[in-house]
């Protein structure tokens, strides 16, 4: 009885041990990430113009939400460049990481040179993007231009100006070049070499061992795109003046958010459009989750 005793006292004391040297991120955790949630939701049901104390009103936000047109625009614009951005990213990397897997003199170097566009800084690879990007004497339409190819308005026309951003994420994507290149150094030797024997082409050898090896990755980077591209901001705000134009073709969901929140003084309503998100975000995550048993095979498996 006496060592129950003294172990239960022993745990309570390992426990307020824990809890206290847990307590600040505890604390941190609760102040920065879980009050402004439970805020959020509850100034979702109120008319909150942010200088003004918050009025209850029900469902008021999301009836005028679905009834906002521009909502719907700023929805279709960002799965627009969520459809397109993220499968075109997953697939420059993958190719990028093929080609970098490579045993040829000097690929370090190579490595280095593509991965370096991902830890330029956001707003300084808007800017300059916008200097490349620009009608008159932008470099990428100087290019097209001496090729005889059409040199269209990239920010200044509706119909390229998405396609101007899907471009510019391309460039960087060498974080996920990285992933895939980690995973391709775990796919063996062995099971190439066989398939060689057996006269497997270098397609087949990719479609049936190194793809089925890096699903894993693949799915990562399919899920980590997706949430992205869903909260799609800073490039948009820096390359447009936070105007989202022009004619609203680069009013992403989150743009709208925030000019809501900080431009129109409707923090209620944002808050309605923040958990509208999180649902769609949710919803498609959990989707692809339970539909990755049939493309995602851990450790090669078939």
């Amino acid at each position: 009885m006496k060592t129950k005793t003294k172990r239960s006292t022993t745990e309570r004391q390992n426990l307020r041990n824990g809890l206290l040297f847990c307590s600040p991120a505890i604390i941190g955790l609760a102040t920065f990430t879980l009050y402004p949630v439970l805020a959020s939701l509850y100034y979702s049901f109120c008319n909150y113009p942010m200088l003004k104390p918050p009025v209850w009103v029900g469902l008021a936000n999301y009836h005028t939400l679905f009834h906002d047109p521009v909502f719907y625009k700023s929805l279709s614009n960002t799965a627009y460049y969520a459809v397109l951005a993220t499968p075109l990213g997953i697939i420059t990397a993958f190719f990028m990481a093929l080609l970098l897997n490579q045993k040829v003199k000097g690929m370090a170097i190579f490595r280095t040179m593509f991965f370096v566009p991902s830890i330029v800084p956001m707003v300084a690879g808007v800017v300059l993007w916008l200097w490349l990007l620009k009608s008159d004497n932008g470099l990428i339409n100087i290019i097209l231009g001496a090729m005889h190819l059409p040199t269209p308005g990239w920010m200044s026309d509706p119909l390229w100006s998405k396609p101007a951003l899907i471009l510019m994420s391309i460039w960087g994507v060498g974080g996920w070049m990285l992933i895939y290149l980690a995973g391709l150094q775990d796919v063996p030797i062995d099971l190439y070499e066989a398939a060689e024997i057996d006269g497997a082409s270098p397609m087949q050898r990719m479609l049936h061992i190194t793809i089925p090896f890096l699903s894993p990755h693949l799915f990562f980077t399919l899920i980590m795109g997706f949430i992205g591209a869903m909260g799609y901001f800073t490039q948009a705000f820096v390359m447009t003046s936070g105007k989202g134009g022009p004619v609203d073709s680069t009013r992403f969901f989150s743009l709208y958010l925030f000019q809501n929140a900080f431009m129109y003084w409707k923090m209620g309503y944002a808050c309605a459009m923040a958990w509208i998100l999180f649902i769609l975000v949710l919803l498609f995550t959990l989707f692809l989750f339970k539909t990755s048993a049939r493309f995602v095979h851990y450790g090669g498996e078939r």
